[in-house]
């Protein structure tokens, strides 16, 4: 397999290596997965994160797998773990299923798995690149811009979705600010996202999740990009938990509210916001050493909003504004 390269991920010299998201910002430390098994544990512990690139990643993983001589029966078994590895991004299954599973009556060959994964890995870069051209037109100068968690390079093989449409109206030389909501209880903002812009430079200010009503209403967020897991066919999308807050706040403030994915999050098999499956994670997360010892914890590492709060959803093959009557099945084709 060929050597690749992006902020989280690397395929290098027959090696597939894992930024640890983890450790960030303070720490760089980059974990080498020798196995689909090991590439679980990395996803299910957020070492690598983000739809499209835990879908990079465990095509990826496979395609390592099988250069090693992996039977057809392990990849098999190897494809099957990966997929429900996190319930909620469907960009992991539909990776997964495009290098191995669609193709069990088919080419399930070594070269087959290698070229399809490597497809998935420069496709996505593609992907970030079209979002960011037709999303960074919404940024203008003097904008105040919100995010929440992180969408950026650190997600995606590529720039990002949300967080690459601002670094891209930043390389044109917009001016504006970026707040940067922290992102309980995990802090991908605070952590991750924070980190990012600091590596490109980009203007920010880092704020709790629970100040972002104020800005709005203070007149210093005009625009909202968020990434998404999973957007339903009818345009209500899973993210981050407190998205839905975030959208709700914007509707009421008048602030426009961008959603930003390729067409590989986008599942039209899901009617809407209410079959997508919301992963519940360990009550450790929240209660971070903070709590009594035992106490209750609701978990969700995901919310929904509804299609009606958004502006517009901003995807690979343009803006597409569910309002004036345009379809998201008309903006998500297929690449084969």
């Amino acid at each position: 397999m060929k050597n690749m390269k992006s902020l989280g991920l690397l395929f290098q010299d027959g090696k597939l290596l894992v930024l640890d998201q983890q450790k960030l910002p303070h720490e760089e430390v980059w974990l080498t997965c020798e196995s689909p098994e090991q590439m679980i544990q990395l996803i299910q512990a957020l070492k690598i994160r983000g739809a499209p690139l835990i879908g990079v990643g465990a095509a990826l993983a496979l395609a390592a797998y099988a250069e090693k001589g992996a039977s057809r029966a392990k990849i098999l078994d190897a494809a099957l773990a990966l997929r429900i590895a996190r319930p909620t991004a469907v960009n992991l299954m539909a990776a997964v299923d495009r290098v191995v599973l669609n193709c069990v009556k088919g080419d399930l060959t070594v070269s087959g798995i290698l070229s399809r994964a490597e497809a998935i890995f420069d496709e996505d870069v593609v992907l970030c690149d079209t979002i960011a051209c037709h999303g960074e037109l919404l940024i203008e100068d003097g904008d105040g811009v919100l995010t929440h968690c992180n969408a950026g390079g650190l997600a995606t093989a590529g720039i990002g979705t949300a967080l690459g449409i601002i670094r891209r109206a930043h390389e044109k030389g917009r001016k504006f600010h970026v707040f940067v909501d922290e992102t309980r209880p995990l802090l991908q903002g605070a952590r991750l996202t924070a980190w990012e812009l600091s590596q490109f430079g980009i203007p920010y200010t880092l704020i709790c999740d629970s100040m972002s009503a104020m800005l709005m209403r203070q007149g210093r967020i005009q625009k909202v990009f968020v990434g998404a897991d999973r957007i339903a066919r009818n345009g209500d999308f899973a993210n981050k938990i407190g998205t839905y807050t975030v959208a709700l706040a914007a509707r009421y403030h008048q602030v426009s509210f961008y959603v930003a994915a390729p067409y590989t999050t986008v599942d039209l098999a899901c009617p809407d916001g209410s079959a997508i499956p919301i992963e519940e994670r360990t009550p450790d997360e929240v209660r971070a050493g903070n709590s009594p010892a035992g106490c209750s914890v609701y978990n969700p590492a995901f919310d929904v909003t509804p299609a009606e709060l958004v502006s517009a959803h901003v995807l690979d093959r343009g803006v597409v504004r569910l309002r004036d009557g345009a379809k998201l099945e008309d903006f998500s084709s297929r690449c084969t």
